[in-house]
């Protein structure tokens, strides 16, 4: 692998596989009621679109990415202003290689007592050289596709410490999930008579979870809920025997170590992840009763962050796992954690340089060379993302409202909507904050905007390269030779 280009401070792939199960191997037992030996009652758990009003109590906002006194943008000590002035002249993504490390080791002081996996949410961002530093701190991995797995054990990960989750997953990646030695969830009929298939054809047998939909509300934005009843992931509570039954019939290759539940995203109360909790062990007490030795719970990830900038108190690593720390103990578990946006968001901001300003008379619009190519989280989920210029803008330059738009063609290419700016000068740099999770990941080369290149700030303040950018070149080479 080439080195990271620097910048001094200042100027398995398997053939495809068939295979058909001579018979139906899932007994035609129809749906059996699961009940709990308890009864518990979920909180009302509000997570609001805006943390800021979620509570009165204010902290001072920490962050890698820092306006300092003299109106200039920092990273790690470290002008972004002068960044911009080292690298392509084209937006890019801007990391705090430290503040991935301290994000990290929040989770692993918090986990400190107990038996745990942190496993990295690859599809929250899937840069390698991010995750080759994130399985040297320890970490595993989430996998939701065979690719996702494929880069996973390219950066170096443990199979046995990561998690194939998905709804759909295929049956030649779960060929490869089995050969390696992977956790699998087991997400529906359909998808454990696949894993079967899988461990016959590997030759191996697998340790699945049972991913339970516990029908718990996170009151989130509804893309992002995956836990509620209507969601596509994850077994009917209420059809669990049935599941238990079919493990049952394959003990050569199935072995059920652990339940499984994902809530949602952008979670910013941890109460619901203990009432999540607390269903979640009775039901591992009905499944161990019935002689299964389960060793694993899996709480999933979703943890929010402070995407304001309001200086809103929210939830940290550690309120998170003292919230169902207890519970954890009480049955021995082993517990795994799913962070993605939490590990990596904050540690990221979008770099963009002003293209123009210009009004339509009732609209004023700053105009950037970034758009919804690179970063479509407001488009698509009508996200707020904090926006910034890198430099102090000129004294005679006045603040107005703003719409932050990109080139692209469509009316729903923004970064952000009536932001309160300097009028900024043709040029400025200007931020988008907290794009680490779900941006670099989402990007696309609609109007055949080339996804750009990621750097990032190293340990000694150095600045490297951590993936091109995509060139038209790259674009004309898919059609050489047809």
């Amino acid at each position: 692998m080439a080195a990271a280009t620097n910048f001094s401070h200042s100027p398995f792939i398997s053939k495809t596989l068939t295979h058909s199960l001579n018979h139906n191997p899932f007994p035609k037992n129809p749906t059996l009621p699961f009940k709990l030996s308890k009864s518990y009652s979920l909180k009302a758990v509000i997570s609001q679109q805006n943390p800021a009003t979620a509570t009165t109590q204010k902290t001072q906002f920490k962050h890698c990415f820092t306006k300092s006194q003299d109106g200039f943008l920092y990273c790690e000590n470290l002008k972004v202003q002068e960044i911009m002035e080292s690298v392509e002249k084209r937006p890019f993504y801007l990391y705090s290689k430290p503040q991935i490390t301290r994000n990290v080791e929040a989770y692993k002081d918090a986990l400190e007592g107990l038996r745990s996996i942190i496993g990295y949410a690859i599809k929250a961002n899937n840069n390698l050289k991010i995750l080759e530093h994130l399985r040297g701190l320890g970490c595993g991995a989430v996998l939701v596709s065979g690719n996702e797995l494929r880069l996973a054990l390219r950066a170096g990960f443990d199979p046995t410490r990561c998690i194939f989750n998905g709804n759909g997953k295929l049956l030649d990646d779960l060929v490869l999930a089995a050969q390696e030695g992977v956790f699998v969830n087991v997400d529906s009929e359909f998808d454990l008579e696949n894993i079967v298939a899988a461990a016959r054809i590997a030759g191996k047998k697998v340790n699945v979870l049972l991913r339970i939909n516990p029908d718990v509300d996170p009151q989130v934005h509804p893309y992002v809920a995956t836990g509620n009843k209507n969601s596509k992931f994850g077994i009917r509570n209420e059809k669990l025997q049935w599941f238990l039954d079919a493990v049952k019939a394959h003990p050569n290759e199935l072995k059920l170590v652990g339940a499984h539940c994902h809530l949602g995203s952008t979670i910013t109360k941890v109460d619901i992840f203990r009432d999540a909790a607390a269903l979640m062990v009775n039901y591992i007490d009905e499944i161990r009763a019935q002689g299964f030795e389960v060793d694993y719970l899996n709480i999933g990830g979703g943890l929010g962050i402070d995407y304001y900038h309001s200086g809103a108190v929210l939830p940290t690593p550690r309120d998170l796992i003292d919230t169902v720390r207890e519970l954890v103990l009480s049955r021995d578990l082993n517990l795994i954690i799913e962070p993605g946006r939490s590990l990596i968001a904050n540690t990221c901001c979008l770099v963009n340089r002003v293209t123009g300003v210009k009004t339509n008379g009732t609209k004023n619009f700053v105009v950037i060379d970034g758009s919804m190519a690179e970063l479509i989280r407001p488009s698509l989920y009508d996200a707020y993302q904090h926006i910034e210029l890198v430099s102090p803008a000129s004294p005679s330059a006045e603040v107005s409202t703003f719409d932050v738009v990109g080139p692209v063609c469509e009316s729903a290419d923004f970064l952000g909507k009536d932001r309160e700016l300097p009028t900024p000068a043709k040029g400025a740099g200007l931020v988008v904050h907290d794009a680490g999770a779900y941006c670099m990941s989402m990007a696309s080369t609609y109007n055949l905007k080339m996804r750009p290149p990621e750097y990032w700030v190293e340990d000694d303040g150095s600045v490297s390269k951590i993936r091109q950018g995509e060139t038209f070149e790259d674009h004309i080479r898919f059609f050489e030779g047809l």
